[in-house]
């Protein structure tokens, strides 16, 4: 799929990853819409881009629906998305308060994972009514998963599972989606410089640097921008999840 014939939904659109990929895609000649609960940031960064903004709650089936009607009307027909949406606090199973927090661990699922497949679902009907291409193609959907799925630390059960559960709908989803001519795929990042690690003292920041392997940065959300640009362009990804994170393997 070229970019000039890109139409994609994107979530968490108003910042970080995503607001990265919506950039990065628009300056390619793509249409986009993005989806986000930030109003006032989203609504500028559409607006700068020539895209559309829908207040989105990714976890709400109505919500959702009302975006993806919205960015039909917009954009004329939807063949991406890219799931950039999502939260992570860190909580260990147990602490000095007690157990971790039942409803702090729905919310990081409910966020994360539900969101991402109740995004995905619902797009995934608006795309099955596309022409296909030479090649059978209607689009394709991109979530983020992370380094976390494979290797989370203390603190990220939560989260941790949920980029899990990330990983493990990518391949039976493709499979489920494969007659209609959808692809499925997800990113894995390692460490990158979005708006919650800016907030951190500098000195956290290189420490953490110093943990990639090579290169010894945080990665720019660009990059991750630039790989989901690959996969909508490379159209024999399917199924897999690429981890982009310097190497990265978390202690």
């Amino acid at each position: 799929m070229q970019m000039k014939d890109t139409c994609a939904i994107i979530t968490g659109g108003a910042s970080g990853l995503g607001e990265a990929t919506a950039r990065l895609f628009a300056e390619s000649g793509a249409k986009v819409t993005l989806l986000d609960r930030d109003e006032a940031r989203g609504q500028a960064v559409a607006a700068e881009l020539g895209g559309t903004f829908v207040l989105t709650d990714v976890t709400s089936e109505e919500s959702v629906q009302n975006a993806v009607n919205a960015a039909v009307a917009a954009m004329g027909k939807i063949n991406t998305v890219v799931n950039c949406a999502g939260i992570g606090t860190a909580e260990k199973t147990i602490h000095k308060a007690g157990a971790h927090s039942l409803e702090h661990y729905q919310r990081i699922l409910n966020v994360n994972l539900m969101g991402s497949f109740n995004v995905a679902r619902l797009a995934a009907v608006e795309m099955a009514k596309n022409e296909p291409t030479e090649d059978g193609q209607r689009g394709v959907i991109i979530s983020t998963a992370s380094v976390a799925a494979f290797d989370g630390q203390k603190g990220q059960v939560a989260y941790a599972a949920s980029k899990g559960g990330v990983v493990a709908s990518s391949l039976p989803m493709a499979r489920d989606l494969s007659r209609e001519g959808i692809r499925v795929m997800a990113i894995a990042p390692g460490i990158f410089l979005t708006p919650m690690l800016m907030s951190l003292p500098e000195e956290v920041r290189q420490q953490l640097a110093q943990d990639v392997t090579n290169p010894k940065r945080l990665g720019d959300p660009r990059e991750y921008a630039s790989l989901a640009r690959f996969i909508c362009e490379c159209g024999y990804l399917n199924g897999e999840v690429i981890r982009i994170d310097g190497a990265l393997r978390m202690q």
